[in-house]
């Protein structure tokens, strides 16, 4: 039995044993989700390969989504004033083309709003970006230019981080922090506690002159030093065409959008050495019923020779990658790399390289994407390296209220020395004043 059929099995074991009231039944719709394995391999991928961990998520994730009424979060049911203001919205795509969603912390004052309806908008949006980009990965990108600490409220932060960590499986592509002022460090330090080891990799902080490493400047807004010239305007989602493209694209092909290409190895190139070169092979099979063509990048393109790097296969059809690392680079350099396999439909296998060129640069996010991660043969025989324990909630809250206290406490602090100011600027001219009349008087006499 696979993973994925054997954590259907044992969910549906799980729920038959019943569910406590509340939250009582399921939503149909969420259990919907159990019959797509697209969605049952991001959750296993999120709970490290492990199928009793990832039951337990998919049952959490059930919970919660009844709990929260997640399926009826809509334009209609939240704060639309919070909607329209632009602190949360989805622009622009990253280097791997996943879509950022963003926090424009500098529009947020914290205690100006009712907290909890700021966090129905963050499920809003992370329900439509699911729905809109069919479960492919985002990348979580925090504004904070401009930002004082007023503008910094950690319990949403927190909040953002908590929901891709527990409801939300295998969603995020990158963290990204864009110039954060030194005064808010340890804020992050906090939210950096309870994220797991995968998440703490993908995490960046950023200033302008770094942010092109991971947003291309077409993608990047004027205000980030970038050429996307895009001003937010709220436009409600069009959930008709969105439902009905899911369920037409579930009856016209056999494959998910997530099943096109078939690869060996699927998830972990590994390398070995063989006649003195450092090399690894990938095989991808074409499981849909059109033609496709595939592209194959690296995150470190100057230390590997990949033939071929693209190419055009026909339905059913496969191709073996030959890789090979650069003389120079040792083996064990490959551990940190990634490879990324982005493939789309193309009308027929006579097209021209210069067709298939321009119809890669329009293809957004239609593409398939199918990651790889590099280790070694040494690596695998090597014994599992034992995480550190994450941070236990208590103390992580007791950081939390300690930090909010000090951010109450430095913010009356600033007043009083403000009124300290004033006083002393009255005091001064008062001072002034009365030696500007004594002057005269001594002069008169």
């Amino acid at each position: 039995m696979s993973k994925i059929a054997e954590i259907r099995t044992l969910f549906e074991a799980k729920i038959k044993d019943g569910i406590p009231d509340p939250p009582g039944e399921f939503d149909a719709r969420d259990l919907g989700r159990v019959s797509s394995d697209k969605y049952l391999y991001r959750v296993l991928e999120h709970s490290r390969n492990n199928v009793q961990q990832a039951v337990e998520m998919l049952y959490e994730i059930m919970v919660w989504r009844k709990k929260m009424n997640a399926n009826e979060i809509n334009e209609n049911t939240v704060n639309l004033d919070y909607l329209k203001e632009g602190i949360f919205f989805p622009q622009g795509r990253d280097i791997d083309s996943c879509l950022l969603f963003i926090m424009k912390s500098k529009l947020y004052h914290k205690g100006q709003k009712n907290v909890d309806e700021v966090k129905k908008i963050i499920i809003y949006w992370l329900e439509r970006i699911e729905r809109e980009e069919d479960g492919k990965k985002i990348t979580l990108f925090f504004d904070m230019d401009g930002c004082g600490l007023n503008n910094m409220d950690i319990e949403i932060i927190m909040y953002m981080v908590t929901l891709l960590k527990n409801y939300y499986p295998n969603l995020i592509n990158y963290i990204i922090i864009f110039q954060l002022p030194w005064m808010l460090s340890a804020g992050f330090k906090i939210v950096k506690g309870i994220l797991p080891a995968e998440a703490i990799e993908r995490l960046r902080t950023v200033n302008k002159d770094k942010l092109k490493e991971l947003v291309a400047p077409e993608q990047a807004l004027v205000s980030w030093g970038g050429k996307n010239e895009y001003v937010f305007n709220f436009f409600p989602e069009n959930r008709i065409s969105v439902d009905n493209t899911s369920k037409s694209s579930t009856l016209d092909s056999q494959h998910s959008l997530g099943e096109m290409l078939s690869l060996n190895p699927g998830k972990l190139l590994i390398f070995k050495v063989e006649n003195d070169r450092i090399c690894a092979q990938l095989t991808i099979t074409n499981m849909d019923d059109s033609v496709i063509s595939f592209k194959i990048r690296t995150t470190a393109p100057e230390k590997y020779v990949v033939k071929p790097s693209s190419g055009i296969l026909t339905s059913k059809a496969s191709q073996t990658i030959q890789i090979q690392v650069n003389s120079g680079f040792q083996i064990n350099s490959v551990e940190k790399d990634r490879f990324l396999v982005v493939s789309m439909q193309i009308p027929s296998a006579d097209i021209s390289a210069k067709e298939i060129s321009e119809m890669w640069k329009t293809i957004g996010c239609k593409a398939d994407e199918y990651r790889l991660k590099c280790s070694t043969v040494n690596m695998l025989k090597s014994e599992p390296i034992q995480e550190k324990p994450s941070h236990e909630h208590d103390s992580i809250m007791y950081k939390l209220n300690n930090l909010q206290n000090n951010h109450k406490m430095l913010v009356k602090n600033i007043k009083t020395l403000r009124m300290y100011q004033y006083a002393t600027l009255f005091l001064t001219f008062l001072s002034l004043s009365l030696c500007y009349v004594t002057y005269n008087k001594d002069c008169q006499l």
